[in-house]
């Protein structure tokens, strides 16, 4: 990681003189895997169609592997894979001939790309089926395989887990983590649901009303918003003082179950330890540090503004 494959200046875009996307700024690391979040209609399929190239920006600059989208969205392209939440496949056509098709398309006919991206996928054995009667999730995995036909730097997503039971989203997390780290391919992910997202992504761009109103990573945006931490423990601890331990608030969510909120993540190992001396300490969970949470704390403060 280090170099910029991304870089997008003061980016505005209007539709028939209404404002999509307002003064976007951002910056993606070569070799990363990003997350675009935010509800739906934040700008983010739109910001994802100004870095293909697909439509033109009204105005800022932008910077995609070296080429403005603007004028060299071909080329871009060229070098870049993108799946659709509706994974634009042929259901009358086998998988086999939807990856024949796609790579002449592409000018990257490889019956070996083609045969080892299927068993990546774990598609190979179902290579003769026609695509109409693959699950939700074996259509995904296709799309992926599809988008990588050309071997891009660069691999845009757009709300790649919808209608996927959780088995399916498992698998496509694992594998674009695959994919990035075996390829070292850059990844942007749009996304409305932020569970799915937090252990794979390097860092993440937030997206409301077609602002960014926060980025960065995990660790950087709990150490800017986290003023407290709320740590929920399973214990066996008989408490005489009401409502504080070791001078930390706490509640009794359930039997054996407490959630005590702590001025930062440094008062944890003491508290165990106080906990440890008077009785067993079975788990320990802090529960406000959820990408989640984060979002709502950030989107908190932005409406306060």
């Amino acid at each position: 990681m280090g170099n910029r494959i991304i870089e997008v200046k003061n980016v505005n875009k209007e539709f028939r003189g209404q404002k999509i996307l307002h003064d976007i700024s951002f910056t993606i690391e070569e070799g990363s895997i990003n997350g675009l979040l935010g509800p739906n209609g934040a700008g983010k399929t739109t910001m994802l169609r100004l870095l293909n190239g697909v439509i033109d920006a009204t105005g800022g600059q932008m910077k995609i592997l070296g080429f403005d989208p603007k004028s060299h969205g071909e080329e871009i392209r060229k070098r870049a894979g993108i799946v659709t939440e509706s994974a634009s496949l042929y259901h009358d056509m086998s998988a086999w001939d939807n990856l024949i098709f796609f790579s002449k398309i592409y000018d990257a006919f490889d019956k070996n790309r083609i045969t080892y991206l299927l068993e990546q996928f774990d598609l190979f054995s179902v290579k003769d089926q026609l695509v109409g009667t693959f699950s939700t999730g074996m259509k995904k995995r296709l799309a992926l395989a599809k988008a990588l036909l050309h071997k891009p730097q660069l691999l845009f997503l757009d709300e790649p887990t919808n209608g996927l039971d959780p088995e399916g989203i498992k698998e496509v997390i694992h594998y674009l983590s695959k994919v990035n780290k075996e390829d070292n391919v850059t990844i942007v992910i749009c996304s409305h649901v932020l569970l799915q997202l937090e252990d794979i992504c390097d860092s993440f761009l937030f997206l409301k009303m077609g602002r960014i109103i926060e980025s960065g990573k995990r660790k950087d945006l709990e150490e800017k918003y986290l003023s407290e931490v709320k740590l929920r423990i399973e214990t066996g601890l008989q408490i005489e003082e009401k409502g504080l331990f070791m001078g930390h608030p706490y509640t009794r969510k359930e039997d054996q179950h407490f959630e005590f909120t702590l001025p930062s993540k440094q008062e944890i190992t003491p508290l165990l330890n106080g906990i440890l001396k008077q009785s067993w300490v079975h788990s320990c969970e802090i529960t406000n540090r959820s990408l989640e949470a984060l979002y709502f704390k950030i989107k908190g403060e932005d409406e306060h503004e």
